[in-house]
């Protein structure tokens, strides 16, 4: 390599260090915004909003559905993280939202598929590694999300973990949390700026969006690619080594849909089979985590609960599969029979696509929405939006 080259490969280093610089700080800055403008906006609106997610089953397709349309868990999971530390969701109300959001990020997965649409063989390789993403995270949330209906599972471990290390390290003022990043006094300046709290709260979702998209590209490209491609050939080999594999990637590029897509090339074009790519997909579940963890490093304890809440789903889901190939043949078996299916008629993939991702829960938000199924009598402890009647009102 000649010196002109070093030189060029050095600068276009640095402008990618740079970027990501400029991304991470943008993506503390919307988080914040986010926080602010839900804290200013009137409470009504708020209680309108999230009223909804009292039923943890209208709340999981809500994040279903949210996810599935902007293509991005952490952008949602980061969402969730501010929603919550703004004090307008509780825990409770937010574990469904999280777990409706780890299945709407699979779409994107399975929508690669459907480049090979016109290659039978290719296709229903492709689309059947699409579809074992979706499977991992639909059998873990059947079952956790009763665990965390009935007893409250994951809400309480997280807030447990949340309140012992808060203890430990002594809780920072949340001021002074905020000073230590510089963010505060931009999102109370552009607050003051924008007067309308509805406008700054899609700003800062735009912002989030943004940051993330530029953070993910730019450390792929700097960092992930050229790795990714040498070691290629050994990821697969040994199943912990994949799911290895698998979490320091997405945790590098901060989104399980830029890993877990590429595997669905690799599987089409039969270099490497379904069974080897399914621990790297549970690896990746866990790296993507890392964004709801960023977001909630500075903020409240409850929204350092749900980062953990987030963590714990996708944990628990790879202690249940990744030791036990009996089971890991499950959904990979369920994979390969859809992709089989799918080959033979193509309309079975795109009727898929729609009604998991998009009819059915847009039709079940619909008619659920008023509806509350949890018992609050029957002492979970479960926080609500409480409305006083009228006729005691003071």
């Amino acid at each position: 390599m000649t010196e002109e080259a070093q030189k060029k490969e050095s600068y276009n280093r640095w402008i990618m260090v740079a970027q990501m610089v400029f991304a991470l700080i943008l993506f503390m800055t919307s988080i914040d915004l986010l926080t602010v403008s839900l804290l200013n906006m009137n409470n009504e609106v708020a209680n309108e909003i999230f009223m909804a997610t009292n039923n943890p089953f209208v709340g999981l397709f809500i994040g279903l559905l949210m996810t599935a349309l902007i293509q991005s868990s952490s952008t949602v999971t980061a969402m969730i993280v501010a929603v919550v530390a703004s004090g307008s969701l509780s825990i409770m109300q937010a574990v469904p939202l999280v777990m409706g959001a780890n299945i709407g990020t699979t779409i994107t997965s399975t929508l690669v598929s459907f480049t090979y649409i016109m290659k039978k063989s290719e296709f229903r390789k492709a689309i059947s590694a699409g579809v074992l993403h979706d499977l991992f995270n639909i059998f873990t949330v059947i079952i956790l999300l009763p665990l965390e209906y009935y007893f409250g599972f994951l809400s309480r471990i997280a807030t447990y973990v949340s309140g012992s290390l808060f203890n430990a390290s002594g809780s920072l003022g949340q001021d002074y949390t905020y000073n230590i990043i510089f963010t505060r006094s931009i999102s109370k300046t552009l607050i003051e700026w924008i007067d309308f709290p509805i406008v700054a709260l899609i700003i800062s979702v735009i912002l989030l969006f943004l940051s993330i998209k530029i953070l993910s590209s730019s450390v792929y490209k700097t960092f992930v690619s050229t790795s990714f491609k040498q070691v290629s050939k050994h990821i697969f080999k040994y199943s912990y080594r994949a799911f290895a594999y698998g979490v320091f990637f997405t945790a590098a590029v901060q989104s399980s849909t830029v890993t877990t897509s590429l595997l669905v090339p690799a599987v089409a074009t039969k270099k490497v089979s379904l069974n080897k790519v399914f621990p790297f997909i549970i690896g990746a579940n866990i790296g993507t985590t890392i964004t709801a963890a960023i977001a909630a490093i500075y903020k409240t304890e409850a929204a350092i609960a749900i980062a953990i809440v987030h963590f714990l789903f996708n944990f628990i889901g790879a202690l249940i599969f990744l030791p036990f190939p009996a089971l890991r043949n499950i959904p990979v078996k369920m994979a390969i029979y859809f992709g089989k299916e799918s080959a033979k008629k193509k309309f079975i993939g795109v009727t898929y696509i729609l009604l998991a991702f998009f009819v059915i829960p847009f039709l079940l938000i619909y008619f659920n929405k008023d509806g509350d199924v949890r018992d609050l009598e029957a002492g979970k402890k479960i926080e609500v939006v409480e409305k006083t009647p009228v006729n005691q009102m003071p």
